[in-house]
């Protein structure tokens, strides 16, 4: 938590500094709202959390790392490779199953990006992921050690690669070869159907490459790519957030 709280607000600040697209005006509300009913969700979950998944699993010698006799740094470092990319192919599950799509259009609805996005998650997806996220924990039996490094390095990528940062160019080349950096991921939060089908990682930027998902910039530039979801409210108010999933109307169309 000390970890989360340090770089949101050192992102707030560096955001309001080196902006790369006009700053957000209105929806800070309601972006900071659901995340803290996400984290109400995540504690009632705790039972089937990251960490209690890794320690169960221990306990009952279950898991993958559990029958190959490994050095503890070395699972430790596969394990998180690995989570990394469970959590690329459920991103790309959301955008490729309807009923998951609906859930996640929440996310990808807010026509400006920045830090407040990377927490802007339905409740009901937060908890499907907890549950998927557990799941291939135990699978792997991963150390608990590789499972709080993911999650603090997961969530403090998020929050990065989703920031309003203007990066110099060479800073932003020689990140992308290790990280998802804020112009490399700000392409899949683009209207165009076929730059938000791209650019699916969260902090490792490998998978896109080795699965052929990436896209280096957007055609019209970062500073006039249009972003959000055509046909889709933004959903500035709390409110909106929570029901729109559910609400009849006109679906909008996932990226494919």
């Amino acid at each position: 938590m000390s970890v989360f709280v340090g770089v949101f607000a050192l992102l707030l600040i560096v955001e309001r500094l080196f902006a790369q697209r006009v700053t957000r005006k209105r929806g800070y509300i309601a972006n900071l709202g659901i995340f803290l009913i996400d984290s109400v969700v995540t504690r009632l979950l705790l039972v089937v959390g990251g960490v209690a998944a890794a320690s169960w699993a221990a306990v009952n010698n279950i898991g993958l790392f559990h029958f190959v006799n490994v050095p503890v740094w070395l699972s430790v470092g596969i394990a998180f490779v690995l989570l990394d990319f469970a959590v690329w192919l459920q991103h790309v599950a959301t955008h490729k199953i309807p009923i998951l799509w609906r859930l996640h259009e929440v996310h990808h609805a807010d026509e400006h990006v920045d830090v407040t996005t990377g927490l802007r998650f339905h409740p009901i997806e937060i908890a499907l992921s907890l549950v998927f996220k557990s799941a291939v924990i135990v699978a792997l039996g991963a150390p608990v050690l590789a499972v709080i490094v993911f999650e603090v390095v997961l969530n403090a990528g998020a929050m990065f690669s989703h920031s309003n940062i203007r990066l110099p160019a060479r800073v932003d080349r020689v990140l992308r070869m290790f990280t998802v950096t804020p112009d490399m991921h700000r392409v899949h939060h683009s209207t165009d159907h076929g730059e938000a089908n791209s650019n699916y990682g969260f902090f490792l930027p490998w998978w896109d490459h080795l699965f052929r998902t990436y896209r280096a910039q957007p055609r019209d530039g970062h500073e006039a790519m249009d972003l959000g979801v055509e046909g889709a409210p933004t959903g500035r108010y709390l409110q909106t957030l929570l029901v729109r999933p559910f609400v009849p109307r006109a679906p909008t169309t996932p990226a494919r």
